[in-house]
């Protein structure tokens, strides 16, 4: 079978692309992998993550409509939970959310200006009105 040729509405995500070691400081010292990687030659991406107990392992598979900047992400972790996300990633900005009855999350992640560190946060909504603060997340790049 051929391969797929690059995906150019994924382009935007090179500085994303590396392995990453991310903290969790509400769930104490340490931290743990994540890698964020190309996919058959460039058409896809993949985001794996094993973060520090008590939060699951998950994979994400990132992809877009070439009609939009929006990319669409498929979500399903070591609980066996699985989401739907929208994702942006502009200037250094990340941001993914999801609208779901009674739970609705968003989470914003910063890209410093060296590209080494992402200064992120989940954020909750049980009553799709009411935002509050889930977790902090940094990101560090070992690769």
């Amino acid at each position: 079978m051929a391969s797929l040729p690059p995906n150019p509405v994924l382009e935007s995500l090179e500085p994303l692309i590396g392995e990453w070691r991310v903290e969790v400081p509400q769930f104490g010292e340490g931290s743990a992998p994540v890698s964020i990687e190309w996919l058959e030659g460039r058409a896809f991406v993949r985001i794996r993550s094993e973060p520090p107990d008590p939060a699951p392992n998950s994979t994400q598979f990132v992809s877009g409509d070439d009609s939009s900047d929006v990319y669409t992400v498929l979500y399903y972790d070591s609980r066996g939970v699985s989401r739907v996300y929208q994702m942006t990633f502009e200037g250094g900005v990340w941001k993914m959310w999801r609208n779901a009855p009674g739970f609705d999350q968003r989470f914003t992640g910063t890209l410093s200006d060296d590209g080494r560190t992402i200064r992120a946060a989940w954020e909750k909504s049980l009553d799709n009105a009411t935002w509050e603060h889930d977790f902090d997340l940094i990101y560090t790049k070992v690769g």
